[in-house]
């Protein structure tokens, strides 16, 4: 079965070729999946024959909502969408002066194994298609009544281990018959997997990239993140700025305070020492602690001082506002509780 979702106009207008339909139905049935349609029946400026044709060709993966959770106190609704195939993956919808924001997943799962994450409890189910990313950004929109202005690939799973069809979707979500989205409105976090950041480099898409960084040296960062096993942080701060160099885009820093980990004055001096001079923007995230991991956020008093050794160092520096504390809105947590059978 062909996956429409995932295809662009032009991919639809090759296959409106092969089966004998006008160049045009290409079009209105893109218009119609970036709209939300949910089957081809809805498409109702289609002639009967074609919607069956697509019916018996093609396959709409729809996101189904499982679980919806409203934080009481800022307003962040955390989604569970579920697949045909039964797997799950979460969303988030926050809304800000700016505009809306949906944090979406990539993968059902991850392989990454960062100690601090929810997502990675159970490891990789499988990488999630271009549709499903989508479906992810139209399901909110349809259930809000509101538009998503900015997308935050930062959910479920590592988007630069699902490379092609992280490509893909970025380009349908910036597509101006579709969503519309422009990629300076969109960023994307990793892990640091160099060889695919460099790739992203060429493609020259002018998102913003995030860095989940975490540590400033490896000593630390393997104990926390595998990945830098593989690519240790003097390899990931060069890819960084060769990064910075193919595409003149600010790379964005994630620094989770971890207490007794990554929040001392030290960690901050070391990482004020690895990032001086590059133009980079870093925001220090207040560890959401993960039932099964053994790690607690750091005080307030901590994520001052670092604050301050950060910005006498010349660095600009934020600390992420939290939201959703009150509806597990963490990587990882509600699937995990769902899939744990828990109400």
């Amino acid at each position: 079965m062909i996956d429409i979702k995932s295809m662009n106009e032009a991919e639809i207008a090759s296959l409106m070729a092969e089966i004998g339909e006008p160049k045009f139905r290409a079009g209105q049935i893109f218009k119609w999946l970036s709209d939300g349609a949910r089957s081809f029946d809805d498409m109702t400026n289609l002639s009967k024959s074609l919607r069956e044709k697509l019916s018996t060709m093609c396959e709409l993966r729809n996101a189904e909502m499982i679980r919806k959770q409203a934080s009481k106190v800022d307003g962040t609704i955390k989604y569970l969408w579920r697949f045909p195939d039964g797997n799950c993956v979460e969303s988030v919808f926050m809304e800000y002066k700016h505009g809306n924001t949906i944090c979406i997943s990539t993968q059902a799962g991850c392989r990454m194994g960062c100690k601090f994450c929810a997502s990675t409890l159970a490891g990789l189910k499988r990488n999630l298609t271009p549709g499903e990313m989508l479906d992810q950004v139209i399901a909110a929109q349809r259930d809000t009544g509101k538009r998503v202005s900015n997308i935050v690939l930062m959910g479920t799973g590592e988007p630069l281990d699902n490379y092609d069809n992280v490509i893909t979707f970025l380009k349908l979500a910036g597509d101006d018959k579709g969503l519309n989205i422009g990629m300076r409105h969109i960023s994307l976090s990793t892990c640091g997997i160099c060889d695919k950041i460099k790739m992203l480099a060429e493609e020259n898409m002018q998102i913003t990239l995030s860095i989940s960084l975490h540590a400033p040296d490896n000593e630390t960062r393997s104990k926390i993140m595998p990945i830098n096993n593989r690519f240790p942080v003097e390899e990931l701060i060069k890819t960084c700025k060769y990064y910075f160099s193919k595409t003149s885009r600010r790379i964005s820093f994630e620094y989770t305070m971890i207490d007794g980990v990554s929040d001392t004055e030290e960690c901050a001096r070391k990482l004020a020492t690895l990032l001086k001079g590059f133009p980079c923007h870093v925001n220090l995230i207040p560890l959401n602690p993960v039932s099964e991991r053994d790690l607690k956020t750091s005080s307030k008093k901590a994520i001052e001082r670092f604050v301050e050794i950060l910005s006498k160092s010349g660095l600009t520096v934020t600390v992420r506002r939290s939201l959703g504390s009150d509806i597990d809105a963490a990587c990882g947590q509600l699937r995990r509780k769902v899939e744990n059978g828990d109400k």
